[in-house]
């Protein structure tokens, strides 16, 4: 059998910002399938009754768990914008070069915004 090609790697091509959504993308991704998982922990700890919820609740209002709650949250944002733009290009909009940096920036700007108010209402909630 003859050697095939390697396709080209991240190291081929010049850096560039679709580049890095795109990275972003796939490991938003996967932190929000990791995130589930604890999400479903959290769950279930509240199925189990008021003394497994009161534990589980305890590790949820750690600073930790705070950041990466506020983290679990920009990944969303930014996955769902993301994957908006990714749809618009899946229909062939938004190709040409300053349409595709315009989606980027509009993609980071919304991700910000939505997370931001996202962050604020869940802590206005909380007092």
């Amino acid at each position: 059998m003859a050697e095939r090609p390697l396709s080209p790697h991240v190291t081929v091509y010049k850096w560039a910002y679709t580049m890095t959504l795109s990275i972003l993308h796939r490991i938003s991704g996967i932190a929000l399938f990791l995130v589930l998982i604890g999400l479903i922990v959290w769950l279930t700890a509240a199925a189990m009754g008021a003394g497994a919820y009161a534990r589980a609740m305890t590790i949820v209002d750690s600073l930790p768990a705070q950041l990466l709650i506020a983290l679990s949250l920009l990944a969303l944002c930014f996955h769902f914008c993301n994957g908006l733009r990714h749809l618009a290009w899946d229909i062939g909009w938004g190709f040409e070069r300053a349409q595709a940096r315009r989606s980027a920036i509009i993609v980071i700007m919304a991700t910000l915004l939505a997370a931001g108010v996202a962050l604020y209402l869940l802590h206005a909630g909380a007092t």
